[in-house]
């Protein structure tokens, strides 16, 4: 199959279709449940700080630059709304991750799929807390090394209009690479080889991330992005990044 992105854009539609079967209700509660409460607070925390926030990032009406503030604001309100939104992704994804690690486990199984011998059940997932967890902190580190440049950009003028841009890139290929950890990992890869697999589908991977960029920007929808990403990833895994050689 070729580096399609429609077909990445589709894994996550698949996925968002999943969740509902009733196989995989009981896997999706508790990472629905952290992904609510999570955005319930960022809807909050943005309807108190957005103008402020807005105001600080964009040229002043003094400024030379007072002329693309109208431009701009688009560009910058996705940018800080995308801005937040990882950083409680992040967090969520930190206390969801041995549950996300389960629900891609059963999605693999519903699918059909096979998964090396573990003991299953309660047992296994208290296993898998501690490697969720560490592979989670992994994934922060990536994400740091890479976003603050990114976010000292956005505080240079003239060059922070290219900030929001590169911004929206950087996020769907984060979201891709934090959502397709969840079936590679069930199955020994280590985040080094996750990276390799997806490079090589680029562009699946970045239409799959920048879908979910969307999703989660979209009231309501918001609230189910985080499992139907684990289950889109999973579909991803089995149809294109598992025939990937070494």
């Amino acid at each position: 199959m070729a580096d399609n992105p429609l077909a990445g854009a589709g894994y996550l539609i698949r996925g968002l279709k999943l969740i509902g079967k009733p196989g995989l209700r009981p896997f999706v509660l508790i990472p629905l449940l952290v992904n609510i409460l999570v955005f319930s607070l960022l809807i909050w925390l943005g309807i108190d700080q957005f103008e402020g926030l807005m105001d600080r990032f964009l040229p002043s009406d003094e400024s030379w630059l007072a002329w693309l503030r109208w431009l701009l604001w688009p560009l910058f309100a996705i940018a800080i709304l995308l801005i937040v939104f990882f950083s409680f992704t992040v967090i969520a994804n930190l206390i969801a991750s041995p549950f996300n690690g389960l629900l891609a486990e059963k999605v693999e199984l519903y699918l059909g799929g096979r998964l090396p011998q573990q003991t299953g059940g309660l047992t296994q997932l208290m296993k898998d807390i501690l490697p969720s967890i560490l592979s989670e902190l992994r994934k922060l580190i990536y994400f740091a090394i890479r976003a603050l440049p990114l976010l000292i950009l956005f505080l240079i003028p003239g060059l922070n209009i290219f900030a929001p841009i590169l911004w929206l890139a950087f996020s769907a290929w984060f979201l891709a690479l934090e959502y397709g950890d969840y079936p590679m990992a069930n199955h020994g890869l280590a985040f080094k080889e996750q990276h390799r697999r997806l490079k090589q589908v680029r562009l699946s991977a970045m239409a799959f991330g920048g879908g979910l960029t969307l999703m989660m920007m979209v009231p309501i929808l918001n609230f189910v992005a985080m499992p139907a990403a684990v289950a889109g990833a999973t579909v991803f895994w089995r149809e294109r990044l598992r025939n990937i050689s070494a």
